[in-house]
C-alpha cells in the first residue's frame, strides 16, 4: 500500500500559521503549522494512516484552542458561555471539554473571577437586588453555590448592602420622572395618580430583584426624594 509523501509545505496567509501540504498522491492537506511541528513531520516524510490521524487530531485541538482564545480576547466568559460558543462553531463536545480543562489549568478560564467582575460592574452602574443578580449569573452558566458565594464576597468587598443598592436604584428612577409623577409619588396628586406612580416604582424595583425590607425602604426614599426634587422643579 502506497502512503503519500510530503513533497512541499506551502505557508498560507495570514502569517503562515497554517500550511498546505502537497503530497505525491491525493489532494493537498491544510493544517496548522504547530500541528505539523508537534508531529515532527516535514518534507520527505510519509503520511501513513496513523500519522495522518494524529496530525488531524492535533490540528483540531489547535483550532478549538485558537477559537477559544479569540473569544476570550473580546471579553471574559464563563466555562458554559465559552462551551456554548464553541459548539456553535461546530467543534466536538469532547474536544471542547478537553480544551476548557487546559484553559482552566492555565488560569485563562475562571468562572468565579468572571462572576465577580460582572457583579462589580452591576453594582457600580446598574444596581440590582440579590434575586436578579443571582439569576443573571446563573444565565451565564455560574452554578448556584458559586453565584451565592461570589455575590456575598463582592458585596462585602464593596461595602454595600442590598438596601444600599435598592436606594441607588430608587434615586435613579426618581430623577428621570416628570413633575406629575413626582407630585403623585410625594403625595400631592389624586389617589389614582398616587397608586399609578407607586405601581410603576414597585414594578421597576421588583424587576431589578429587590424584595422585602430593601424594597420598602427604597420606596420610602423615592417618596422623600420626589418631594425634594419638586422643590427644585418649582
Amino acid at each position: 500500500m502506497h502512503h503519500p509523501t510530503i513533497l512541499r509545505i506551502e505557508p498560507l496567509r495570514p502569517r503562515g500559521l497554517r500550511v498546505r501540504l502537497h503530497l505525491d498522491a491525493g489532494d493537498p492537506l491544510e493544517v496548522a503549522l504547530e500541528a505539523l511541528e508537534r508531529q515532527r513531520l516535514g518534507v520527505g516524510d510519509r503520511l501513513d494512516a496513523p500519522r495522518r490521524h494524529h496530525l488531524l487530531s492535533a490540528d483540531a485541538d489547535i483550532r478549538v484552542r485558537d477559537a477559544a482564545l479569540n473569544l476570550l480576547s473580546y471579553r471574559a466568559r464563563t466555562r458554559a458561555e465559552l462551551r456554548r460558543r464553541l459548539r456553535l462553531k461546530g467543534f466536538r463536545p469532547a474536544r471542547i471539554d478537553a480544551c476548557l480543562v487546559r484553559l482552566e489549568e492555565q488560569g485563562l478560564l475562571d468562572d468565579a473571577a468572571v462572576a465577580a467582575a460582572f457583579l462589580r460592574d452591576r453594582l457600580r452602574h446598574r444596581p440590582r437586588g440579590r434575586v436578579r443578580l443571582t439569576t443573571e449569573l446563573r444565565a451565564r452558566g455560574v452554578d448556584g453555590e458559586m453565584a451565592t458565594r461570589v455575590l456575598d464576597q463582592v458585596l462585602d468587598d464593596e461595602g454595600v448592602s442590598e438596601t444600599d443598592l435598592a436606594l441607588r436604584a430608587a434615586r435613579a428612577w426618581v430623577v428621570r420622572q416628570g413633575p406629575d409623577t413626582l407630585r403623585a409619588l410625594a403625595g400631592g396628586g389624586s389617589g389614582d395618580d398616587a397608586r399609578r406612580a407607586r405601581r410603576r416604582l414597585d414594578g421597576y424595583l421588583t424587576r431589578r430583584g429587590f424584595r422585602g425590607d430593601s424594597l420598602r425602604r427604597a420606596v420610602e426614599e423615592a417618596r422623600r426624594l420626589a418631594a425634594v426634587v419638586l422643590v427644585g422643579v418649582w
